[in-house]
């Protein structure tokens, strides 16, 4: 962040000062007060289980030049009638001051999060980019990270989600993306959103953010992404597997460990890439980051060389450690939908040729009324990819081990488990060495800790 006076901040959020003007915030702003460093601004948010208002005292002591508040506190701070409101208006007024920062934005059902880290990595290549770890895809995690952009940026990454019509809209009234990027239209949050057609009218707002001169990066792949093309006035490229795509893979092949290599095609050349990421889905996503790299400005071979030297960024996502037995443990649990719960178990199949595999599956949220159905659907497809075992953790998931049951010709075991440490103890009873293990859930499920505990035992 630039160093902004007191006065400015209160100025950018319409907020009441008090305390000094001249106090300069020349830190991050932060929400955690343990987060706090030497001129940060903490950012006094109100949540479900903590006040904190109740840490800013802590916050000035440990460092913080001020508070940005609801209310008055022992120390300077400004005083807003909302504080995440205040928030995305502090974000947009430091935008407004970097003028120089190309905004590239990606939102889409399934693969957001790794899309995301690849575009950061690549385009850090080209110039100072900030690009945040993890899903900070809300109306407080984006302004966080665009509050992280300072005098010296060049690239502003961010990914953007919603739960329902408007959350797009709004982020992208924080930071209006000079480049967006929609990957897919699945069945993720169907239940919040009641259909589809929904989702991809929730999806496309990022589209009708870009302004004239900017670029729409769409799936060629996905009817309902390449249908936005009319809802954006800046220019369209199109990324995919059809051959119509302006940026497209030719020649894809999977190694041993599921990690694609392909021939990056664009307009202006073709160059060579092995991904260091596991899984066939994983070229859609960096077919997206090779458009916006593009549309930034990169040429097809240092897009190309981004994306070979490109590793995983945030956690439990398609994270594979090998233990001192050989055993092979797939963490994928930080969320899950039936579209990328599908893609990871494809990977575990392919990764498991030659040795047994087991898939520790839990509950997929916010599906709604489809749930039952969309959770049986991948039990089918767990049973008819062959694969040795099945361990359902948690009720709501169960419809997995009806679904995996109605197929006749699996010789496999389906195990239903009520919670994680069950799950734990079926796979201490049952794994070798060189066995491998897909630990796939929404963040409700908290699968990690299988994956965490299964990696501890080390093989004794």
């Amino acid at each position: 962040m630039i160093p902004l006076p007191l006065s400015t901040i209160a100025e950018i959020t319409g907020g009441g000062l008090h305390g000094p003007p001249d106090v300069v915030v020349s830190g991050p702003v932060v929400i955690d007060s343990r987060a706090v460093e030497s001129g940060a601004l903490f950012a006094a948010l109100k949540g479900e289980r903590a006040d904190g208002h109740d840490f800013a005292a802590g916050a000035l002591a440990s460092g913080a030049a001020a508070v940005l508040a609801q209310r008055p506190v022992d120390g300077p701070c400004v005083v807003v009638a909302d504080v995440q409101e205040a928030l995305g208006r502090l974000a947009r007024g430091l935008l407004d001051r970097l003028p120089d920062v190309t905004v590239v934005a990606v939102t889409g059902s399934a693969g957001k999060t790794s899309t995301k880290d690849l575009i950061g990595q690549v385009l850090s290549g080209a110039g100072p980019t900030v690009f945040p770890p993890g899903s900070f895809n809300n109306e407080i995690g984006l302004p966080l990270t665009v509050l992280r952009a300072g005098a010296g940026t060049r690239h502003l990454v961010l990914e953007m989600g919603a739960r329902g019509i408007g959350h797009i809209a709004y982020l992208t009234g924080i930071a209006r993306p000079d480049v967006g990027v929609v990957l897919n239209v699945g069945t993720a949050h169907v239940g919040e959103f009641g259909g589809r057609e929904n989702i991809a009218r929730a999806k496309g707002e990022i589209v009708e953010a870009v302004p004239p001169g900017g670029t729409a990066v769409l799936n060629a792949d996905d009817p309902l992404v390449s249908a936005m093309a009319p809802r954006t006035r800046g220019e369209v490229v199109t990324f995919g597997r059809s051959p119509g795509a302006a940026v497209r893979a030719a020649d894809e092949t999977l190694d041993e460990q599921g990690r694609a290599r392909f021939t990056l095609v664009t307009p202006e050349g073709s160059a060579p890439v092995a991904l260091r990421l596991h899984g066939a889905h994983a070229v859609p996503n960096a077919l997206a980051a090779a458009a916006a790299a593009r549309a930034s400005g990169l040429t097809a071979d240092a897009i190309a060389a981004g994306l070979s030297e490109a590793v995983p960024v945030s956690r439990w996502r398609m994270e594979v450690t090998e233990r001192a037995d050989g055993v092979t443990v797939v963490n994928d649990a930080y969320n899950a939908n039936p579209d990328s719960a599908r893609a990871a178990i494809d990977v575990l199949v392919h990764m498991a040729r030659g040795r047994r595999a087991y898939a520790v599956l839990g509950e997929m949220a916010e599906l709604g009324d489809s749930s039952v159905a969309e959770h049986a659907k991948i039990g089918q497809h767990v049973a008819r990819s062959g694969i040795a075992g099945l361990v359902v953790v948690g009720a709501n998931a169960a419809a997995m081990a009806e679904g995996a049951g109605q197929v006749a010709s699996w010789t496999g075991e389906c195990v239903q488990v009520d919670d994680v440490g069950a799950a734990v103890t079926v796979l201490r009873e049952r794994l070798a060495p060189r066995d491998v293990v897909l630990v796939k859930g929404s963040r409700v499920a908290g699968l990690e800790r299988v994956a965490e505990a299964i990696l501890a035992e080390d093989g004794r």
